[in-house]
């Protein structure tokens, strides 16, 4: 299933009068939502422009679509990384793609859309945040409405430098015209907001990815032209490979015990050298520096291994490991890295954050930390939450109000940081009178607390990673736990509806309909002696609180959903699947599934259920039911009264009262959803 972008009229109806009307946006409960906080700073700088959290979700498939940033802002993250692109938009991604079973794999890298229709989907989203901010339903405190976007794009120059990738790039630079497109598309009932001044810089920053196939010769090459001919903040996103191969399977296989983990050799022979790194990196940010621009490095992309698991398609030979195991090897290249640089250039981080090691990484000075993997655990974007509450209770305990004084004090380095700065003793007896006095470090000059911290982020960093590197949390005895199965297995109705599978989904494509528990009567329906005579054989039994549906047009068969499941068969597959368009349903004839739209007194539904396709239209009582070889019209209220048309052998009138009762909950449950909101 390739992704549908879905309508800005239609993504602006649901978000709104699901915030005007619900405890929820786009499924995350308002409980999750993180708008701000009224008594600690969480301001950081970034490529010289100002954000409100140190936080925001990595590229990776939380962040392809509008509604993925929105919820990843709703939790709280105001840098976004979108999703890398490149000049091969046209992608096939194996299915599924993601195997979050334990530490986290996949074998899926750019974005899954079009250039153009990546640069509608960031546009849209930037729009709508501004929008649901406007709005007065979202209680911001002062600050949290800033957002900076970081496009992200890969592989090559040559592919950069395309027509296709550079009009991405002046897009997210200058989106004005795309802006102005989507301001008419804004619906009616919302035209207020047509008049609000849009931002049209999307972005001014961009990470490059050096990963799959990215030249090490290129990667100069790359960031040089970035940074001085299209005139970019720019930061090289590096992998874990630089740490060497000795050095690599050492920490997995020794360390950790991940043994089972294999890295190809081939890995380390096509990515730079640590000695080649170092180079690019010291010439950077020397252009970047005579430009007028910033640069920095972020650590780290995934790790190529083997595919050992049974998950993926067999022919994959080769996925790409996140999580646990990779926050050590990335924290190790970090101290590596600084042992080098000191704190002389930026730092951003990726690789197996979560809500115990967020504060961890704070106190290093990193910046932004972004996380995806974790994201893709139940709980999805709401655990975001959980991040800034435990980084918000480090700092009150410590009684800093800012994160460079949290920096400075996070780990007891303060004083031996302060010793290694060149500055005045009437700096360093006010810096030691601020410390000894046990208060706020904040009342001291920004600029020598921006000195002091990056001070300490160096020797906090050599701390930590020594802690975190021997910490059972990141190795395979405390990450060799899966998801419990109850070995049931699941139909079309009816689940454990744990609802598991809606947050972890990462393009929000799982969603709970509201479906009167009722019994389905089984009807077949037979041509006997010149009328159609009816026999019921038996009911389904629908008794759960709700049930659990799919927009397909989200659905980028990924398989998370079903790694969660208790039950086995997949949500996604199994589950009632809703198209956004007749053209979607058709587009996919071995999925099963169903378009639904609503007409003046009624609603028509095309269905495709066991790979046969049906026709339902349904006005007030009467119904209009059609396969291949029949076609029917009855009472869907009263199956007792006759039943006119013309078929051959038996009509299973079931199918009919399936999509019936889908397309009333769909449409008119009371529930709001990707459906209802499209007409």
């Amino acid at each position: 299933m390739e992704l549908s972008p879905y309508p800005f009229h239609a993504l602006v109806r649901r978000a709104l009068r699901e915030l005007e009307s619900s405890d929820s946006l786009f499924g995350l409960s308002r409980k999750k939502f993180f708008l701000g906080h009224d008594k600690r700073d969480l301001s950081v700088d970034f490529h010289g422009r100002r954000a409100s959290s140190a936080l925001g979700p990595a590229a990776g498939p939380h962040s392809q679509l509008a509604q993925n940033i929105v919820l990843s802002f709703l939790g709280g993250a105001r840098i976004i990384e979108l999703k890398t692109v490149q000049i091969l938009d046209e992608l096939e991604i194996p299915r599924p793609c993601i195997d979050m079973e334990t530490i986290g794999y996949n074998v899926e890298w750019s974005q899954e859309l079009k250039l153009a229709a990546s640069l509608e989907e960031y546009a849209k989203a930037s729009m709508l945040i501004e929008i649901l901010q406007q709005s007065g339903h979202l209680p911001l405190q002062p600050g949290f409405d800033r957002v900076i976007y970081d496009m992200s794009v890969g592989y090559d120059l040559k592919g950069i430098k395309s027509p296709a990738v550079m009009a991405f790039i002046e897009g997210m630079k200058d989106s004005t015209a795309v802006v102005e497109r989507l301001k008419g598309q804004i619906p009616a009932e919302y035209a207020q907001y047509r008049d609000l001044d849009f931002n049209t810089q999307l972005a001014d920053t961009l990470t490059l990815s050096t990963f799959h196939g990215c030249p090490p010769d290129e990667i100069e090459q790359i960031i040089a032209y970035l940074i001085r001919d299209v005139g970019l903040n720019c930061v090289a996103k590096l992998n874990p490979t630089l740490l060497g191969e000795d050095e690599v399977n050492r920490l997995l296989h020794q360390v950790m015990g991940y043994d089972e983990v294999q890295v190809p050799s081939s890995a380390f022979e096509k990515d730079a050298t640590w000695k080649q790194a170092v180079g690019i990196v010291e010439r950077l940010r020397d252009l970047a520096q005579k430009s007028g621009r910033s640069f920095g490095v972020k650590f780290t992309n995934t790790l190529i291994v083997k595919n050992h698991r049974e998950f993926f398609p067999s022919e994959e030979k080769e996925m790409y490991l996140s999580g646990p195991p990779l926050h050590v090897l990335a924290m190790n290249l970090v101290r590596k890295f600084r042992q080098v640089f000191g704190s002389t250039i930026p730092i951003s981080f990726s690789a197996g954050i979560n809500k115990g090691n967020f504060a961890d990484a704070v106190a290093l000075g990193l910046r932004p930390i972004t996380v995806c993997s974790d994201l893709l655990k139940p709980g999805g974007y709401g655990r975001l939450q959980g991040y800034s509450t435990a980084l918000l209770k480090r700092m009150e305990e410590l009684d800093t109000s800012s994160i460079d004084a949290y920096v400075i004090s996070a780990h007891g380095q303060a004083k031996e940081a302060l010793a290694t700065l060149e500055i005045s003793p009437e700096q360093k007896r006010e810096a030691e009178s601020a410390m000894d006095a046990g208060g706020t470090l904040d009342v001291l000059d920004v600029g020598l607390l921006r000195r002091w911290a990056e001070a300490a982020s160096l020797l906090n960093t050599e701390m930590y990673v020594e802690q975190a590197t021997a910490d059972t949390r990141y190795h395979r005895g405390q990450n060799a736990k899966v998801p419990k199965k109850v070995g049931s297995h699941l139909e079309l109705f009816d689940c454990l509806t744990c609802d598991k599978c809606i947050p972890v989904c990462p393009n929000d494509a799982n969603f709970a309909l509201p479906m009167a528990a009722e019994q389905i009567p089984i009807i077949k329906a037979k041509h006997h002696e010149g009328a159609w005579q009816l026999t019921q054989k038996g009911a389904m039994d629908l008794d759960k609180k709700h049930q659990i549906a799919n927009f397909a047009d989200f659905c980028n068969e990924c398989g998370n959903c079903d790694i969660f499941c208790p039950e086995d068969g997949g949500p996604y597959l199994i589950k009632p699947r809703f198209f956004g368009s007749e053209a979607q349903w058709r587009l996919y004839p071995q999925r099963d599934g169903f378009f639904v739209s609503s007409a003046d007194g009624g609603f028509g539904v095309f269905g495709r259920i066991g790979g046969v396709d049906y026709r339902l239209e349904v006005v007030d009582e009467g119904a209009r039911y059609w396969g291949d070889d029949f076609e029917l019209s009855f009472n869907i209220k009263d199956l007792d009264a006759p039943v006119t048309g013309h078929g051959i052998g038996e009509v299973d009138l079931t199918y009919a009262l399936i999509m019936e009762r889908l397309a009333r909950s769909v449409l008119h449950g009371g529930a709001i959803n990707y459906v209802n909101c499209l007409s």
